[in-house]
Parts: structure tokens; sequence; C-alpha cells
């Protein structure tokens, strides 16, 4: 991926935060359907092409030689492990809050304690998707365009995600963070020069966030999401990469 590429991705990721508020066929399409086709999609998309590249990303973290990721060669996936605790901490953290000020007579929101925690985690986390996308190897521009709508669908359900659970508190300051974050990421990256191995293990943490992130929105009963809409994303995508991939 040349630098400009990259940097127009990232670019354009970064405005899906700054505009999702703006899109107002939220409210015309029913949210459970939306977000559930969303979530399947990008489900598929971990599952389908970010895991498999890290299953085979060993021999780049062996020539490391460092000895614990020597160790983390032949066990990757404990990085995508914690990637999912990690957000699963963040999103139990939140709904705590919530209902702790709902009990104390509060509005439905997280206390400003919480916010930026959860600010601060996503921050990071999105300054490593910044980063892993001047690394990310595309199939020609059909395989660009396919990572552009997974992680663009993926930020669109954590951005009515953090919208739901900070309210104003978000769309002031959480949104401009996560978008200048992502750019960040993406800044770092082009100026430092590091062994290919370690975004190796970064794409691991990412891939257990992003199936934490899309599953937490299908799995609670209240949010009432939609299992056949789940289906049909997640199958949908999968047509669309295996269409790209080479006979």
């Amino acid at each position: 991926m040349t630098l400009i590429v990259s940097l127009l991705i990232a670019i354009a990721l970064a405005l899906v935060h700054l505009f999702a508020v703006r899109l107002h066929f939220w409210e015309t399409i029913p949210r459970r359907g939306l977000l559930s086709a969303a979530g399947g999609a990008t489900v598929a998309y971990v599952f389908l092409d970010l895991l498999p590249r890290l299953s085979a990303s060993g021999s780049l973290i062996r020539e490391i030689n460092l000895p614990l990721l020597n160790y983390l060669e032949h066990h990757a996936y404990i990085a995508a492990l914690l990637g999912l605790v990690l957000f699963y901490g963040l999103e139990r953290y939140a709904k705590v809050s919530r209902r702790a000020r709902q009990r104390d007579g509060y509005e439905d929101v997280t206390s400003p304690a919480v916010f930026w925690t959860h600010i601060a985690f996503y921050g990071l986390y999105y300054a490593a998707i910044g980063y892993l996308l001047d690394y990310e190897e595309v199939r020609g521009a059909a395989g660009l365009v396919l990572f552009v709508i997974a992680i663009g669908l993926h930020f669109l359900v954590i951005d009515h995600a953090l919208r739901e659970d900070h309210k104003g508190s978000y769309d002031q300051y959480g949104r401009w963070i996560l978008a200048a974050s992502l750019l960040a990421g993406w800044g770092i990256a082009v100026a430092t020069d590091i062994h290919r191995g370690y975004p190796a293990i970064l794409f691991a943490f990412v891939a257990g966030a992003i199936i934490l992130i899309a599953l937490k929105e299908e799995l609670p009963p209240e949010r009432q999401s939609s299992f056949w809409a789940f289906v049909l994303g997640a199958l949908g995508y999968t047509v669309l990469l295996l269409a790209t991939w080479p006979m």
C-alpha cells in the first residue's frame, strides 16, 4: 500500500466518527438490522482475513529473537484474548456506571471518570488500528475496498455504542479524540521503522477487540439484535471476500 493511499484510508475512517452523527439513516433504517449486519460483516472480516494472516505470521515474530516473543510465536492468540477481555471489561465498566447513576437519580449516562477511561483505551485502540494501516496488505483495489468497508462498519458500531453510553460528552470530545488517535497511529507508523513481527502481535490484539465489540451488540437481549441480519452481513461479506481471492 502506498503512503498516499494509506493516508487517504486513515482520513476516510477518521471521518466516520466526525460525521456519523449526521447520518440520518440511523433514524430511517431499523437499528437492530443495520448494527447486526455490520457486526456480522466485521466478524467475517476477522475470521476470514485478519486471523488467517495472523496465524501465518509466526515466522515474522520468530525473527525478532526475543524469548517472550519467541514463545508468542506459538501462542499469538493470547494477544487476541487479551484484547477481547480488556474491551469486555470496559463494556461492563460503562454499564455498571450507568446503572449506578440511574439509581442515584442522575441521567442515564456514565460518570466523567468512566467516560475518560473509555475514551483513553479506545484512543489507544484506534491508534493501533491507524498504526496497522501502514502495514495492511490488500489484494488489489477490490481487497482495499473490502478492508475499508469492514473497518468502516466496525467504526459505525463503535460510534453508536459510545454515543449510547456517554451521550453529549462523546459528541463534544470523544469522537474528535478517536479520529485524532487514528491519524496519530498512522503518523507513528510512517515515522518509525520497526520489525514487522511487532505489528503481527498488534494484529492479534486488534482482532480480539473487534470480535468482542461486534458480538457485544448481538448478545444482550435488551438490544433486540437480529440474528438473520447478522447472518446476512457475515454471509454477504464472506461472498465479497471470496470473490477477491485468487482461484
